[in-house]
C-alpha cells in the first residue's frame, strides 16, 4: 500500500510540474490528499519548481493566479513603509509558506507576528495580521480565503484590492467565518488590532510606478 501511495503521489506531482491543464472532472469524488511535507519533498526532488506559486488547502494543491503589476508595486510600497514603522518586538514575513495544518498552507503577501514567538512557531494562533494583496485573484481572496484563515483562528485578515485601493478588513474569527468585515477606502487610516504601530493609509504609499489611470481599475 505504501508503494502504491507513493506512486500515485509521484504521478500527481509530475502532472503539476508539467503545468498540465487544470481540471475539475473529479469534483465530488474522493481524491488522495497531500501533506505539506509531501509538497516540500516534491520541490526538493524537482517535481515542482521552487518558484511555482501553489497553495495546499485540505490536501489539494491549488495553483495561484499570476501576480499583476498593481500587486507588486503595492506590495513593495507597503513593505517599505512597514519596515520603517516596525517596532523591535514585531516581525514581518513576506510571502512565507504559512503552515496552518499538516495538509494546509497558504502564501499570504505579509504575515505580522511577534519576534518572541519566532517564525518556527508561526501559525493561525500566533499571527497578528495576515495581508492578501489582490488584483487578478480578488474573487478568490475575498470569497474562499477568509474562511480558511478564520477556521484556523487568524485574528485579523486584510484583503487589499490593489487596483481600486480599498481594503476589506476581516476580524473576530468564529466558526470558520469572520464576525466583522468592513470596507475601507484608500484615504482611511487602518490600524491593526494587535499591531497598532503598523497603522497605514494606502493613499500615503509611494505608488509612483502606477499612473493615475492605472488606479482607476479596469474599464
Amino acid at each position: 500500500m505504501k508503494r502504491a501511495g507513493f506512486a500515485a503521489a509521484t504521478v500527481s506531482a509530475i502532472i503539476v510540474a508539467m503545468n498540465a491543464p487544470l481540471t475539475t472532472a473529479a469534483d465530488g469524488l474522493p481524491r488522495r490528499a497531500f501533506t505539506v511535507k509531501d509538497v516540500e519533498r516534491m520541490v526538493e526532488v524537482g517535481l515542482i519548481a521552487e518558484d511555482e506559486r501553489l497553495e495546499l488547502i485540505g490536501g489539494e494543491i491549488v495553483p495561484m493566479s499570476p501576480k499583476g503589476n498593481h500587486h507588486e508595486v503595492l506590495k513593495v510600497a507597503l513593505l517599505d513603509r512597514w519596515y520603517r514603522l516596525r517596532p523591535d518586538d514585531l516581525m514581518l514575513a513576506p510571502e512565507t509558506t504559512f503552515r496552518l495544518a499538516n495538509d494546509t498552507y497558504l502564501e499570504p503577501d505579509v504575515v505580522v507576528y511577534r519576534r518572541a514567538d519566532g517564525l518556527r512557531r508561526l501559525d493561525g494562533g500566533t499571527a497578528l495580521l495576515c495581508v492578501e494583496i489582490a488584483d487578478t485573484s480578488l474573487g478568490y481572496d475575498l470569497h474562499r480565503k477568509p474562511a480558511i484563515y478564520a477556521s484556523f483562528g487568524v485574528a485579523e485578515l486584510w484583503v487589499i484590492d490593489a487596483v481600486r485601493r480599498v481594503t476589506h478588513v476581516h476580524r473576530r474569527p468564529e466558526a470558520g467565518t469572520y464576525g466583522s468585515v468592513t470596507l475601507h477606502a484608500g484615504n482611511e487610516t487602518l490600524v491593526p488590532l494587535l499591531a497598532p504601530a503598523l497603522m497605514l493609509r494606502l493613499d500615503d504609499l509611494d505608488l509612483g510606478e502606477l499612473d493615475s489611470s492605472d488606479l482607476d481599475g479596469p474599464d
